[in-house]
C-alpha cells in the first residue's frame, strides 16, 4: 500500500500531536487529513515551517501541565466521605466505585475523566482509603477518601 509522510497541525487521537511527522496511507492523507486542515504534506518547504508548530506544541504542553498540577493540588486537599450501609454480621450492602468517586469530585468542582481514577476493585470496607488518579502529562494525584459504615 502506498504511504506518505505528513506533518500534523493538531492532535489526532491514535496518530500523534501537532508538529509530529507521521507516515500514513496516501488515501487517508489525501482525502481526510490535508482537506480538513489537520495536516500538511511533508515537503521541504513545509519542513522549514516546523518551528512554528513546535512552538505551538510547547505552549499547549506547558498549559496542560500547569492545569494538571493545579488539579492535582485540588485533589490532594479534597477529602470526600462516603456512607456504606452495613447489615447484620458486618456485611456491606453495596460499595464505593469509581463512578461514585467521580460524582463526588464533580460536586466538589474538580473536573477529571472517570477513566483517570485508578480503582482496582470497588471499596467495600470502612475507613480511609488512598485512590490514585492519573492526570494528563503523567501527573499523579492521591485522593484520600473516608468510608463511614452505617447500620441499616
Amino acid at each position: 500500500m502506498a504511504t506518505t509522510k505528513v506533518i500534523l497541525r493538531t492532535k489526532i487521537n491514535n496518530l500523534g500531536y501537532e508538529a509530529d511527522i507521521v507516515k500514513v496511507k496516501a488515501g487517508f492523507a489525501r482525502n481526510y487529513l490535508v482537506p480538513q486542515g489537520k495536516a500538511y504534506e511533508a515537503t521541504e518547504e513545509n519542513l522549514k515551517n516546523l518551528e512554528e508548530l513546535n512552538a505551538k506544541r510547547a505552549e499547549r504542553l506547558a498549559a496542560e501541565l500547569a492545569d494538571s498540577e493545579k488539579t492535582a493540588t485540588k485533589i490532594k486537599s479534597f477529602s470526600p466521605s462516603f456512607d456504606l450501609e452495613i447489615g447484620q454480621g458486618g456485611k456491606a450492602f453495596g460499595s464505593v466505585t469509581s463512578i461514585d468517586i467521580h460524582k463526588k469530585l464533580e460536586a466538589g468542582g474538580i473536573e477529571i475523566e472517570r477513566k483517570a481514577i485508578q480503582l482496582d476493585q470497588p471499596i467495600k470496607t470502612s475507613g480511609k482509603t488512598q485512590v490514585e488518579i492519573n492526570l494528563p502529562q503523567d501527573v499523579k494525584a492521591t485522593l484520600t477518601i473516608n468510608v463511614v459504615a452505617k447500620e441499616s
